[in-house]
């Protein structure tokens, strides 16, 4: 669009010294000023043809046999040298938006064309000579311009392709540690849960029967000592829950990885968290795949959408199910076909009972998912085992 008003600013400045360049009073410019009006109807409409490279060499083409015939000189007056202006610019428009071969046929069509009416309107050999001579070396200079701005394009996409690998990699270093930082802990918590909570139940049950053994004198002793083993089961369950609660992370966790994806992207994001989402009790896993779902969905918007913002929204209705939509507005209706990323992101959500909608409206590229919420067994809580109304230590329950 920048470009857009550029070439307008030029086309204004030139115009009027043109026109003026006749000298001749408005009522007998009519035609002339017809001719200038068609132009820069033309020019206005050129940008909606800027995807459509025949139309827009058409009429690129119609401006330049415009602007010849409107500023042919009449009754005399000299070659008008702002026509060469107003041509250059006509074809550096061509350079800049068509393709090579396109604007190559723009240039060669405008060349000849100004080179026939120059014959016709008489002119000196030596203004002839400086036409061709300005034309050749301008369009040289437009060949040069192309070759290096496709060079330059080209580094550009290299670049921009590399540096979106990167991001990729470091996302998915990011989120590959997270995953081994959550099965360690997730580890831990078990061998914990699994050696020493059964172990320290074992010996609570030993000290008990022990305790009725011994004599009277002795019980305060064992007591104590029952007393000791407890308080470290209570420390061991407070650790492997501490640990069971790292592991899980819920939203929060997601929401940081999220921000960190939202500083590497160079991207707007706007979070809504409703109904009890930021409470939801998910899992080491389901926080994956919500995660990597939303990843999928910025880097399509990445990709394929000219907007650089996307709003999030998380919710847990009844606490049975969590619910993600991710909305990204468009200003073109593209037809889109589900890749690679979708179809896995769907696949996860399917483990867990969930699935994946996806659908396009004007304004608006949606991405909705859902999954069911697992309440994973609380092994911090059975650790301790059952305890008897008397304060006894009881048999352990089995997981």
């Amino acid at each position: 669009m920048r470009s857009y008003w550029l070439w307008l600013l030029f086309n204004i400045i030139v115009w009027p010294f043109a026109l003026l360049y006749f000298n001749q009073k408005i009522d007998n410019m009519t035609l002339k000023l017809l001719g200038t009006a068609l132009y820069f109807t033309i020019f206005f409409i050129t940008p909606l043809w800027k995807q459509k490279p025949k139309p827009l060499l058409f009429l690129l083409g119609m401006n330049g046999i415009i602007a010849i015939l409107t500023l042919y000189p009449i009754n005399g007056v000299a070659f008008n040298p702002y026509l060469l202006l107003i041509l250059t610019l006509v074809i550096a428009e061509g350079f800049y938006y068509l393709n090579f071969r396109d604007s190559l046929l723009l240039a060669i069509f405008i060349f000849i064309s100004i080179l026939v009416a120059s014959f016709n309107m008489e002119l000196p050999l030596y203004i002839r000579i400086f036409i061709s001579l300005y034309w050749i070396l301008f369009i040289a200079a437009m060949l040069v311009y192309k070759k290096t701005k496709g060079q330059s394009d080209d580094l550009e996409a290299r670049y921009e392709a590399l540096l979106s690998e990167y991001r990729s990699l470091k996302r998915r270093r990011v989120s590959d540690d997270e995953v081994t930082r959550q099965e360690e802990r997730m580890l831990i918590a078990h061998e914990i849960h699994d050696s020493v909570g059964h172990k320290l139940t074992a010996l609570l049950l030993q000290l008990e029967a022990f305790r009725l053994d011994v004599s009277e004198k002795d019980k305060e002793h064992v007591q104590s000592l029952k007393w000791l083993a407890s308080e470290s089961l209570e420390e061991t369950r407070r650790a492997v829950k501490s640990l069971k609660t790292s592991e899980t992370g819920g939203l929060p966790g997601v929401l940081r990885l999220i921000r960190k994806l939202e500083m590497e992207s160079f991207m707007r994001i706007h979070f809504s968290v409703k109904h009890g989402a930021s409470t939801a009790p998910l899992t080491g896993e389901q926080a994956f795949v919500i995660y990597r779902s939303v990843q999928e969905a910025l880097t399509n918007i990445m990709k394929h959408s000219t907007s650089r913002e996307a709003e999030i929204m998380f919710e847990a209705p009844g606490g049975s199910i969590f619910r993600f939509e991710i909305n990204n507005p468009i200003t073109e209706h593209q037809q889109y076909q589900e890749g690679f990323g979708l179809i896995s992101m769907r696949e996860r959500l399917e483990r867990f009972g969930g699935d994946l909608e996806v659908f396009q409206t004007d304004e608006q590229f949606i991405i909705r998912g859902y999954f069911k919420i697992e309440m994973g067994i609380d092994h911090g809580s059975d650790i301790t085992g059952r305890r008897s109304g008397d304060g006894k230590a009881g048999p352990e329950k089995n997981d």
